[in-house]
This record gives C-alpha cells, structure tokens and sequence, in this order.
C-alpha cells in the first residue's frame, strides 16, 4: 500500500496492488497499520456504495458538518468516474481551493480524504460504482453541500452533468466563511 500526499493537508492518494494468481485477485483494501505509518488517524464506522447507471450523473458535492463531520476513503469498484474534493476548513493554507483525479476499477487507487472537505464526483463510464468507507454515519441535520460548478471555486469538470439530482443543482455557493 503506498500512500501518497496530494499537497492539501491530510489528503492522500492510496494506491494498492492486487496479488494475482491462477484463481483471480486479492486486493487489500484498507489497512489501518499502513494508515497509521502514514501519520492517518482513520477508522471506518460505515460503508456505501454508490451505483450510478449513466455516465455523466454528477453526485455532489457533498459534506457533513460538525459534529458529524466525516472522513471517508473513495474508491472506483467498476467504471470510472472524476473525483473532486474542496478544502473548506478553516485556516486551511488551500481553502477554498480543489483537487480533482481520475478513479477507476482498472487502477487500483483510492483517495483518503480527510473531514472538513466537500466531496463530490461525475461518472466517465456507464455503471459505475464508487465505494465510500465513512469515519462517522449520516446524522440528521448534518449533511450539507455546495454548488458543484460555483465559479468561486471553479472546479475545471471534464464536461457538464447530464444527470443530476435537484439536490445536488441546489446546493449554495460557497461563501468561504
């Protein structure tokens, strides 16, 4: 398991590598020894999966608040999607800021992303699963989310959704405070 730094504090690209034989694979998903090695406090409490049927469906993006505010592992079970984080912590050097990359089921790499960053993704490929792996569950009054194209942020999308949920097309603009 190598566990890279992105150069946003405490968000990291984990990348793994299957062990292959005769019968298929085994892939190591999580590893709290190879986490801690890296300085990453993380403990899964829940897990998810998201299906996403088309291509083009955007989800996001998406945060929980305190005090439920989650750190989550994502990675891309089957097709492939654009993944996106913004740093929305205060006093954070990179607030306000994005980070994007591509996750797919061919590549074996998942991305750590630390609480107080909004998340989000949109499907490059038809029927794409994505594997959330979340440090606290879902708690009422806590979900929370901003506008996916705020031109504030300005996250560079590869194209625009074709598939949204009303939610998520109405989530605020970021005000930064």
């Amino acid at each position: 398991m190598q566990i890279a730094a992105t150069g946003f504090d405490g968000l990291f690209t984990v990348e793994t590598a299957p062990s292959r034989d005769e019968r298929g694979y085994f892939h190591r998903l999580y590893d709290v020894d190879a986490f801690a090695a890296a300085g990453i406090l993380f403990t899964p409490r829940q897990s998810g999966i998201s299906h996403n049927a088309k291509r083009g469906t955007l989800r996001g993006l998406h945060f929980q608040a305190a005090p439920a505010s989650q750190a989550k592992l994502v990675r891309c079970l089957s097709g492939s999607i654009f993944d996106v984080v913004v740093d929305i912590r205060a006093g954070s050097a990179t607030r306000g800021k994005w980070f994007g990359l591509e996750l797919t089921a061919e590549t074996p790499r998942a991305l750590f992303v630390p609480d107080g960053f909004a998340h989000g993704f949109i499907t490059l490929s038809d029927d794409a699963d994505v594997l959330y792996e979340l440090s606290d569950g879902e708690r009422p009054g806590c979900a929370a989310g901003l506008r996916w194209n705020d031109p504030a942020i300005g996250i560079d999308w590869p194209f625009a959704p074709l598939v949204i949920n009303p939610r998520d097309d109405g989530w605020p603009d970021w005000k930064g405070n």
